[in-house]
């Protein structure tokens, strides 16, 4: 899974049961959720929107990982509203995304510069890329 040179900074670990009508629990204890199929009036998370979660925080410290590179000051405001779908076609389930970037005050064309490095560097956004359609729009 990885080379000798390698360093591993952080391992999430957490313990899962039931599935998608289930629990999961962090090693640690800072996470402990109950889990609810999408759609239902369950009175848990599902795995669509922990994903969502995740890629997002990820995707805005790869902003701020681009905007020093970059020598750009982030807005306050700055904001991912990531979605993320689970479809069906044929019986076969696969995901999409969307991520909307909110960046105030800058203009277009370092926003969208910003962005493109980030989806780059981004380890949620490597994960994906070629294996699920995925949008990065700005608004």
């Amino acid at each position: 899974m990885s080379s000798n040179s390698t360093q591993i900074y952080y391992t999430g670990k957490t313990h899962t049961t039931g599935g998608r009508k289930g629990a999961s629990r962090s090693s640690d204890g800072n996470l402990d959720i109950e889990l609810s199929p999408p759609g239902s009036n369950g009175k848990g998370t599902n795995p669509e929107q922990l994903f969502a979660a995740g890629w997002s925080a990820c995707f805005i410290g790869a902003i701020g990982k681009a905007a020093g590179k970059l020598e750009v000051a982030l807005p306050a405001g700055l904001a991912v509203d990531a979605e993320v779908d689970l479809c069906n076609t044929d019986g076969a389930f696969f995901l999409q995304a969307r991520l909307n970037v909110r960046l105030p005050g800058l203009g277009p064309d370092i926003a969208r510069a910003l962005v493109d490095l980030a989806h780059q560097t981004c380890p949620y956004s490597k994960m994906s890329r070629n294996n699920i359609e995925v949008q990065i729009n700005l608004v």
